[in-house]
């Protein structure tokens, strides 16, 4: 999985293609409407807001993609909050260059008053304060697939035949992946499979160290471990994408298609602890976004001079992204995705975007 998404020359997200969009392999929410980033944008107002109005606030995109997300919030900071954008800092994480360069170019053409930055990694970065933020980034890291096999845990490996790839059971790679199957996933069953995402728990800890103060938003398709690892997915949730179809056929085409897991969110809140991260809240999409449109009845989802039929639209792509889906490649977002907020620094910080979360 690391090879094929990410070998420097081959690598899926390290190629210079479309990657979403109707071009692509799979939609974001930042390709449907500027709605999201827009209500995204008014979280991070208010995030700027209980920092205390710092005259520097950052904003980090890990996993910029297109750069359709930065030019969206920032035309909104400009247009809505031009106090909030005089103190943006804007920096995008993206590993592959080629994507870097068509991301900056793309930015640039919008004559944005912020000018982002994009690195290579965290590591370039020096701790700040304002707010980390992902939209589907953590699926994408490599994971260890394990199974229960004659009553014993076994890792599934990938060996090389001929011209071809299989799987071959062997021994477990590390014993951090026993430790979190025995902390998660503790009633797998017999034949079933389940992943365990070490590089999502080490990143976490990497962006806590880069934190200084403020918060870190993840959304991404996933759960919490009692409702991730259950019996319902023998399979457990490792997919393929191409074409905007979703498969478990991940050999036939190294490099070429998308591989993605479900994030297990209860790992990033314990790996987020003991390095100074403090869990805030955990919500749904759809329960995120409304809590951040229902002030102004979601008065952002229009242009000035549109059609009534061009708001139509508009109000049928707001709904994909409030509505419930039977899965990441269904018609509905606002429940297959989750949200989760952590702070770092801050005393009992209360975000709007929190407001309608269950708890």
């Amino acid at each position: 999985m690391e090879l094929c998404l990410y070998h420097p020359q081959y690598g899926y997200y390290m190629q210079d293609r479309p990657r979403t969009g109707r071009e692509g392999d799979y939609f974001t929410s930042s390709d449907l409407h500027p709605i999201f980033a827009r209500l995204v944008a008014r979280q991070a107002a208010e995030m700027w807001e209980i920092l205390e109005r710092p005259s520097r606030f950052t904003w980090v995109e890990m996993g910029a993609g297109r750069g359709l997300f930065a030019v969206d919030f920032l035309r909104w900071a400009e247009r809505a909050r031009p106090d909030f954008s005089a103190a943006l800092e804007y920096l995008m994480v993206e590993p592959g260059p080629r994507t870097r360069a068509r991301v900056l170019e793309h930015v640039a053409k919008e004559n944005l008053a912020t000018r982002p930055r994009a690195l290579a990694s965290l590591e370039e970065l020096e701790p700040a304060a304002g707010c980390f933020f992902s939209n589907e980034l953590v699926d994408a890291f490599p994971v260890s697939v394990v199974t229960r096999d004659a009553g014993r845990l076994k890792e599934v490996y990938v060996a090389a035949e001929g011209d071809s790839l299989r799987e071959k059971l062997g021994p477990l790679s590390d014993p951090s992946v026993a430790a979190a199957v025995a902390r998660y996933a503790n009633q797998l069953e017999e034949g079933h499979r389940a992943e365990v995402n070490r590089r999502a728990t080490q990143w976490i800890s990497t962006v806590a160290g880069k934190l200084a103060q403020g918060f870190v938003l993840t959304i991404d398709y996933g759960d919490l471990a009692g409702f991730l690892y259950t019996s319902d997915r023998p399979r457990g949730t490792l997919l393929a994408y191409g074409g905007h179809t979703a498969s478990e056929d991940f050999y036939s085409a190294p490099g070429e298609r998308d591989l993605t897991a479900h994030v297990n969110f209860s790992a990033l809140i314990d790996a987020g602890e003991p390095a100074g991260l403090n869990a805030i809240g955990f919500t749904t999409q759809e329960r995120f976004l409304m809590a951040l449109g229902e002030a102004n009845e979601f008065a952002d989802l229009y242009e000035t001079g549109q059609t009534e039929a061009e708001k139509l639209q508009a109000r049928l792509k707001l709904k994909r992204l409030l509505f419930p889906g039977g899965s990441e490649g269904g018609h509905g977002m606002g429940t297959t995705f989750k949200v989760l907020v952590q702070s770092r620094n801050l005393r009992s910080p209360q975000l709007t975007g929190l407001k309608f979360a269950r708890g």
